[in-house]
């Protein structure tokens, strides 16, 4: 039997092919190999999203938890092959940009941490109240759930959420 998994996220469109096995749905099979590069940038989201969950500024919770959902997108893309390459260079396209192409159940994701990435650059800028605790807080639970739904679209078993401390709670 196989169907839709549905995810929660920016929106309730966000859907990846699944097969049934036993009482739990477990993503559609992956790739029999992937590369290096897309293992690599999956465990430096991991790693960057638990570094970003224990900063005490919010402005650089909000930094570290869009650049480890940039990474994630960015396995994702190196895993499924930048579209349209060829023998003409193009000029660089952001990677919210791409992966919409070499995974459509993700555009959503892609629009959303797009949208965010003007606050990221603020914040990188050192701009006071750039981010708010909150929003950062939000962006690391949001980053945590793309990152494990970029891992099942890869085939990965995503590892568990990382909570969020008690002192970063509003």
């Amino acid at each position: 039997m196989s169907g839709t998994l549905t995810t929660a996220g920016p929106s309730a469109g966000n859907a990846l092919p699944f097969k049934a096995a036993g009482p739990f749905p477990t993503p559609a099979p992956a790739p029999a190999r992937l590369p290096a590069t897309a293992l690599s940038l999956l465990r430096n989201a991991r790693q960057g999203l638990a570094e970003a969950e224990t900063e005490t500024d919010a402005g650089t919770r909000y930094i570290g938890a869009h650049l480890a959902a940039l990474r994630a997108a960015a396995a994702i893309v190196a895993a499924r092959g930048e579209p349209g390459t060829g023998s003409r260079r193009r000029k660089p396209r952001s990677v919210w940009e791409l992966l919409p192409q070499v995974e459509p159940a993700l555009a959503e994701w892609a629009a959303f941490f797009a949208a965010s990435a003007a606050k990221r650059a603020a914040a990188e800028a050192g701009l006071p109240r750039a981010a708010t605790a909150r929003e950062a807080d939000d962006l690391l639970r949001d980053a945590g759930t793309f990152l494990t739904v970029a891992e099942r679209a890869l085939g990965l078993e995503g590892e568990p959420m990382l909570p969020l401390s008690l002192r970063h709670a509003s």
